[in-house]
């Protein structure tokens, strides 16, 4: 007989890890990651198989999560482009000068 698990136990919030982020539960493999992949065209197997210890079922959860609270997921992306941009802005500066 086959263990049944609870969607909801599938991701996860810690204070310290990936500044509270969701994140798969168990590991520290965030939402965010999943769905970068996901938006470059990977498809779920594609991203289990890239991180060998997630399952499937795991990469779907974090789609899930995604799907349902994409505003939020989307805002935090941006952000963390935006921040990216700025820090290499900043040390193209200093190159320069």
């Amino acid at each position: 007989m086959s263990t049944v698990i609870d969607i909801g136990t599938l991701i996860d919030r810690h204070p310290g890890i990936h500044g509270g982020g969701p994140i798969i539960a168990g590991t520290g493999v965030t939402v965010r990651r999943i769905v970068i992949w996901y938006k470059q065209g990977l498809r779920a197997e594609e991203i289990a198989a890239r991180i060998g210890h997630l399952t499937v079922g795991q990469v779907y959860a974090a789609l899930a999560y995604y799907h349902v609270n994409r505003d939020d997921i989307d805002a935090d992306i941006a952000a963390e482009e935006a921040e990216a941009d700025r820090i290499e802005a900043l040390h193209r500066a200093s190159r320069q000068s």
